[in-house]
């Protein structure tokens, strides 16, 4: 009987790992078209940046320095997820709850910043109907925004899921494929800063 128990256990656990293998294979193509979407979102704001339509232009909605506090935020955010991560190999789950917590504010802060420099921009007349170059403009900054929203609602269950179940196999498996797809958005913000918001002011 122990000996059927314990292949049972062997069974279960190796169809476990090739089902969380499958969902691995599945997150990273998930990540190449989402890369593909925001390389067409940063072509059409390269072709668009000088369309203004006579409207405000980005030396006249940008301020260098609210972007580089976001800019900061964000990467600071990469930086505690990656010590979750640390901690999750460490198998020290109080650590791990810690550092997702600190990743969650900072990323709420960052979406915070985002939302006064847009309410900021319409208050001045410059909505994404104005011209083609504010249309593309926030396209494209609003869909890294909204990615950063999913990303902080994933920490949120991630957080959860430690809480009750956790640091087992599947738990450390999304934790993982959640680490990569908010680095993955550090990397995507980093050129919005360079292609949008420092050829904007300069």
């Amino acid at each position: 009987m122990t000996d059927i128990s314990s292949g049972n256990a062997v069974l279960l656990e190796e169809e476990e790992k090739t089902s969380l293998e499958a969902r691995e294979f599945g997150f990273w193509i998930y990540l190449m078209t989402d890369a593909v979407i925001f390389a067409l979102l940063f072509a059409t704001y390269a072709v668009l940046a000088n369309n203004s339509a006579a409207g405000p232009t980005s030396n006249d909605v940008f301020e260098l320095s609210h972007t580089a506090l976001e800019t900061a935020l964000l990467l600071l955010s990469s930086l505690t997820f990656g010590f979750a991560t640390i901690a999750m190999t460490l198998g020290r789950s109080g650590r791990v709850v810690f550092w997702l917590i600190v990743t969650l504010l900072l990323g709420v802060c960052f979406l915070a910043m985002e939302f006064v420099e847009f309410q900021g921009m319409l208050e001045k007349g410059a909505g994404p109907e104005v011209s083609g170059f504010l249309s593309a403009f926030f396209t494209l900054v609003g869909t890294h925004g909204l990615h950063v929203a999913f990303g902080a609602l994933g920490i949120c269950v991630m957080i959860g899921q430690v809480l009750i179940k956790g640091l087992t196999l599947p738990v450390r498996s999304r934790l993982v494929r959640l680490g990569l797809f908010w680095h993955f958005l550090d990397i995507v913000w980093i050129g919005i800063f360079s292609v949008v918001y420092l050829p904007g002011v300069m």
